[in-house]
C-alpha cells in the first residue's frame, strides 16, 4: 500500500497512491495510516483521487482509521471518485465523515474553519 503525505501548517494530507484499497491492502493500509496518523498534526485530509474501487475491508479500514486518530485529531475525505463515493452512501459513512469535492477546497475549508 503505497501512500505519500504533506504536511501544511497544522494539517497533513495523505494521498492514496493506489486505484484499490481492498481485502488484499486494506491491513496494510491500517497500518501506514496509523503510522501517519500517530505522527501528525491536528488535522488530517485523506486524498483518495486515485482510489476507483472499495470494497467492504477498504470501508472498515477507513472507518477503523477514523476510530484510530487521537484524541482532538479530525480526518476528513477529499476528492472521493464516483463510484468509492457511492459506498460511501450507500453504507450512510457520508454522514459520519466530511467529504470534500478535492484537496483544495478541503484544505481551504479546514483553514477558514480556524
Amino acid at each position: 500500500m503505497q501512500l505519500t503525505h504533506q504536511d501544511y501548517d497544522g494539517l497533513r494530507v495523505v494521498r492514496v497512491d493506489e486505484t484499490r484499497i481492498d481485502a488484499a491492502c486494506a491491513i496494510q493500509f491500517k497500518d501506514a495510516m496509523r503510522a501517519l496518523s500517530d505522527s501528525g498534526p491536528a488535522r488530517i485530509i485523506l486524498d483518495m483521487g486515485r482510489v476507483e474501487f472499495l470494497d467492504s475491508s477498504g470501508l472498515g479500514a477507513v472507518v477503523a482509521t477514523l476510530k484510530a486518530i487521537r484524541h482532538g485529531q479530525s480526518l476528513d475525505l477529499a476528492a472521493l471518485h464516483p463510484t468509492v463515493m457511492r459506498v460511501f452512501h450507500l453504507t450512510r459513512m457520508d454522514t459520519v465523515f466530511t467529504i470534500h469535492p478535492d484537496v483544495t477546497t478541503a484544505i481551504e475549508g479546514i483553514a477558514n474553519a480556524s
